[in-house]
């Protein structure tokens, strides 16, 4: 027997859940080095194409896909494929929705650990100070020192990572955390947290904003010179492509695109709920959480102190280098620098979380769904292989970076393609535009049934194409015990997943 299936409680509720999974670590340290390191305000002009053209449509996908599993008794794109489309390779390709958010909580949830301790490293005062130096990389280094030692990087040319007692002890408590709050359902636990977590980031970020508009400069820079950066573009830039790719690769990360993640949210929406209205003001909360939040506080306050050259180079040293490096040591100068630092990193972590339970509920609902089991023992599972499969990431340098790549970047082009083909010509355009509309609030404009028809898997494919040629033979060229351990890890994880597909479908007679 099937156990029941849970619903959102509330239509608030299913928002800030969606939101909170968008809006998360990509947000507030991605996208910022993403719009530096590619030319400020030169970046947000593709970046608001590709939400027109790219997001904001496959949203829209996902959400229906959801709804129209969730109608049937399932949550992941294993089942939805199969429904959709009777073939019988249709429920393997559909567990990719279900791997590739469980390979990328699997590090998530360890980078997510390392705001929680930062923020108590600055609430009590033990980040490295720093002095106003002529040299920006001298301003850097203790805080460039700190991070190594914390996550365990020690030289160069070693194999094996050797994290601090207190990185081991944060990610525990963070996997304990994440799983309570799985462990409590979706409306009791995921809905309450989000419902709590996505106001106080809110408030975080606006407060931190504030805190960083009234800065200054010894050399008399403000925060229209952070500003000017972000939104006066230089349209010469326009013309370089790999502006376009990422602008486009940003809009998977933060509105969650090609995880699966939000078709499984969706599955739990009420039979006649409406997702064009629900999918869009989620996109909305999002994109101001991401546009005039996270952008506007790392990138002015380090173009305030730095300078906008500067800012452009401390972009390019890594994802972590403006959101764990340069704003605590900006703060570090600034008055009661070390409890906005601790507000950076609390905010960083409720974003965290936020998206952290969504990456594992695919898994939950998989083996829910298909294997019959109540949640508690599918929290369990997960648990125990979240916290195994993590010390990858954690003991392996390098690791965290493959996993990226492969999972955290090149597939969620590969299965958001996939998606896209599959509601719009496997399913039958027309039907899928009816799907889309049907129980609607607003009505999504016409204009959209072409975008979502040509233009969508049109642009996928280029991304999807490009990547390979600028990125892959890089990627396979890459040698080491690190690397071919989590290229392993992947391999296993696939593997397991067409496993446990065909002994469900076996059990039920699919």
């Amino acid at each position: 027997m099937q156990p029941k299936r849970e619903y959102w409680s509330t239509r608030i509720g299913l928002i800030l859940a969606v939101a909170g999974n968008a809006i998360g670590l990509g947000n507030f340290l991605r996208f910022p080095v993403q719009a530096a390191e590619h030319g400020g305000g030169a970046f947000m002009i593709p970046y608001m194409i590709s939400f027109i053209v790219l997001g904001l449509p496959l949203l829209w996908v996902e959400w229906t896909l959801g709804r129209y599993g969730g109608q049937r008794g399932h949550g992941t794109a294993v089942a939805v494929f199969d429904y959709i489309w009777k073939n019988p390779i249709a429920k393997y390709l559909g567990i990719l929705g279900v791997v590739i958010p469980l390979v990328v909580v699997v590090y998530y949830t360890y980078v997510e650990s390392w705001t929680l301790a930062f923020s108590f490293f600055s609430l009590f005062g033990s980040l490295p100070d720093t002095t106003i130096t002529s040299s920006v990389k001298d301003y850097l280094r203790p805080f460039e020192e700190f991070l190594s030692s914390f996550i365990g990087v020690t030289s160069e040319s070693d194999v094996f990572l050797k994290p601090s007692v207190w990185a081991y002890l944060f990610f525990v408590v963070t996997i304990f955390i994440n799983l309570y709050i799985l462990f409590r359902g979706i409306s009791a636990g995921i809905e309450r947290v989000a419902r709590f977590a996505l106001p106080l980031i809110f408030v975080l970020a606006i407060v931190l904003l504030v805190r960083v508009i009234t800065l200054t400069s010894p050399d008399g820079r403000n925060f229209l010179d952070g500003f000017g950066f972000l939104w006066n573009p230089d349209f010469s830039a326009l013309t370089q492509p790999q502006v376009w790719l990422a602008a486009a690769g940003q809009i998977f990360f933060t509105l969650s695109i090609g995880f699966g993640a939000i078709l499984t949210y969706a599955s739990y929406l009420k039979p006649k709920s409406d997702v064009a209205l629900n999918a869009l003001a989620t996109a909305s909360v999002n994109e101001f959480a991401e546009v005039v939040l996270g952008a506007s506080i790392a990138i002015t306050a380090s173009v305030i102190f730095f300078g906008a050259v500067a800012t452009k180079q401390i972009a390019q040293e890594g994802a972590f280098s403006l959101g764990f490096i340069a704003l605590p040591a900006i703060f570090a100068n600034t008055p009661f620098g070390e409890f906005f630092g601790f507000l950076w990193f609390l905010l960083l972590f409720f974003a965290g979380v936020t998206s952290s339970i969504a990456l594992s509920q695919p898994a939950i609902a998989f083996l829910e769904d298909e294997f019959n089991l109540p949640r508690k023992k599918a929290v369990m599972y997960l648990g125990m292989f979240l916290f195994v499969t993590a010390h990858i990431p954690i003991f392996f340098k390098g690791a965290l970076d493959e996993l990226d790549f492969w999972i955290g970047t090149l597939a969620l082009a590969v299965f958001a393609l996939l998606e896209a083909i599959l509601f719009m010509w496997i399913l039958d355009s027309k039907r899928a535009w009816e799907e889309l509309n049907r129980y609607a609030d607003i009505r999504v404009p016409s204009v959209f049934y072409y975008i979502l028809k040509y233009v969508s898997p049109l642009f996928l494919l280029v991304i999807l194409v490009s990547w390979v040629v600028e990125s892959l033979p890089s990627a396979l060229a890459k040698t080491g015990i690190s690397i071919w351990v989590a290229r392993g890890f992947i391999i296993f994880v696939i593997v397991l997943g067409v496993v446990l597909v065909k002994i469900a479908w076996s059990r039920r007679g699919r």
